[in-house]
């Protein structure tokens, strides 16, 4: 794990990359951020989480880290220990994590809940949506409190990159650390009230095959007896209307995405 900071005195915002090794977004945007080398209002820190998978490419080495958490120093397995040692960088901090999909290029807000950190900071954020995971939070970060994650577009894409990079900047804009893009001073963050909530409900399992498809959109409804997917050519028809979230042929080994229902707006 490699810990950067920003400004004086002990930090109480954070910004988390590479919880995968396979999506560089975040440390993209850390590194710009700090060449940027912005004078903050409050100090910041800016952590690069899971360096060995990040240099292999991959999603993680022993054991996916954002399913770990709280972690255990004691364990064998690295990801574990670094769960523990992640969580220690962070505490006290309202915090950013940094993710991609690939799935959906646009970028999206995950919470667990609707608290105040969720309210406070993701009307600020240039999303469209807020997910709230509540049920299937499980073992990730964001189960803990003020911590909030992003999705930044497609995994390993330029996009997602500059995503990632405004994402953060909106956020510690949010926090008070920065002035938000375009503006004055911190005070001067904007605001919206026309982000979409979503709730998640269920998984969608694959069945077993060789070949996989998905015809509908994230976010967009998905009707009663409406095609929402096929696995070797076979049409997988909705039940009951719903929305997917995180939908992909190929981004989950044993489910499509998930189904979730549309609760409101952010107010």
């Amino acid at each position: 794990m490699d810990v950067y900071e920003l400004g004086e005195g002990e930090p109480e915002v954070a910004v988390v990359g590479a919880i995968h090794g396979d999506e560089p977004c975040g440390v993209r945007a850390i590194r710009r951020l700090l060449d940027a080398d912005p004078d903050v209002e409050r100090p910041v820190r800016l952590i690069v989480a899971n360096e060995p998978a990040l240099d292999a490419g991959v999603r993680y080495r022993d054991a996916d880290l954002n399913r770990v958490f709280p972690g255990n120093p004691d364990a064998e397995a690295y990801e574990v220990r670094l769960a523990a040692e992640l969580l220690d960088a962070v505490e006290g901090c309202t915090t950013l994590a940094i993710h991609s999909t690939q799935s959906y290029p646009e970028p999206f807000a995950v919470i667990d809940s609707m608290d105040e950190v969720a309210r406070a900071t993701a009307p600020h954020l240039p999303v469209d949506a807020v997910v709230q995971t509540d049920a299937f939070t499980e073992g990730r970060l964001i189960e803990h409190p003020h911590t909030i994650e992003v999705e930044a577009g497609l995994q390993g894409t330029e996009n997602a990159a500059d995503n990632a990079y405004w994402l953060t900047r909106a956020f510690l804009a949010a926090a008070g650390a920065l002035p938000a893009p375009g503006a004055e001073d911190v005070v001067d963050a904007g605001g919206r009230e026309d982000v979409a909530v979503f709730r998640l409900r269920d998984r969608i399992p694959k069945p077993a095959a060789e070949e996989y498809e998905v015809f509908a959109r994230n976010f967009e409804r998905v009707a009663a007896g409406d095609r929402f997917a096929a696995a070797d050519g076979e049409p997988l028809r909705a039940k009951e209307s719903f929305y997917p979230v995180l939908l992909s042929p190929y981004g989950y080994r044993d489910q499509f995405g998930y189904v979730a229902d549309r609760v409101g707006t952010l107010e």
